[in-house]
């Protein structure tokens, strides 16, 4: 169990030495202006923090749980025109756990890194076809901030994978929808947008109760990525 722990810290110990220059707020107030395409922005925005809905079909059983460190990128889209940075990336932290009797998922997720905060949850319901092919429902809602902007965040998603020996493999879609406004600007302003985005990755459990997995994402602008480590009961 320590080791599992010290491995999750060196994980997000290691990644901001990754960046390039700029963290998320600092970028954006760098080059938000009159004509920043915010919408656009919303977008990629919503699209890093909408990839960590799931990470298979699989949910938790109770009295179970899962607790999670996840990495997650993307590539901005041509039309984000405040983005400098190749990759704009945070990582979450997150727990989930089932409500008893009803039997569902309850999920808990943060992150306060590369100068974005966001804290945010929701519910998922599972279920299985001969304990091999696991699908998953589920809907979330995040507030994020940075020193120039607040969004509110929304997404739903679906998720299907199925065991092949100590591989899951993942498939997944889901929608991204973020309200979004400025603030510390004489042109402050607003904007409201929403996208679908579709997944499909892939969980590796190299020791009992431990799983590390990665994913690709796609939307209709942009690219993104995720990966993590995890403890599972």
């Amino acid at each position: 169990m320590k080791k599992v722990f010290v491995l999750i810290f060196a994980f997000f110990a290691f990644v901001p030495f990754a960046k390039a220059s700029n963290n998320i707020a600092d970028d954006f107030r760098s080059h938000f202006n009159h004509n920043s395409d915010l919408s656009a922005y919303n977008k990629d925005l919503n699209a890093l923090i909408g990839i960590a809905d799931f990470h298979t079909g699989r949910g938790t059983t109770f009295p179970g749980f899962d607790i999670g460190a996840t990495m997650t990128a993307v590539k901005p889209s041509s039309s984000n025109n405040i983005s400098s940075e190749d990759y704009i990336y945070t990582g979450f932290l997150s727990a989930e756990t089932t409500i008893p009797v009803v039997g569902l998922g309850v999920v808990v997720r943060g992150t306060d890194m590369n100068g974005l905060e966001s804290l945010g949850g929701g519910l998922k319901y599972n279920f299985s076809v001969l304990d091999t092919v696991h699908f998953a429902l589920g809907a979330f809602y995040d507030r994020a901030k940075t020193e120039w902007y607040t969004q509110d965040h929304y997404s739903a998603s679906a998720s299907a994978s199925m065991n092949v020996l100590f591989l899951t493999p993942y498939v997944g879609i889901g929608y991204d929808y973020g309200e979004i406004e400025t603030r510390g600007f004489s042109h402050n302003r607003s904007s409201s947008d929403g996208a679908v985005r579709y997944t499909a990755g892939v969980n590796f459990k190299p020791f009992p109760f431990v799983y590390v997995f990665a994913s690709y994402t796609k939307t209709a602008g942009n690219d993104g990525f995720q990966g993590g480590v995890g403890l599972n009961f």
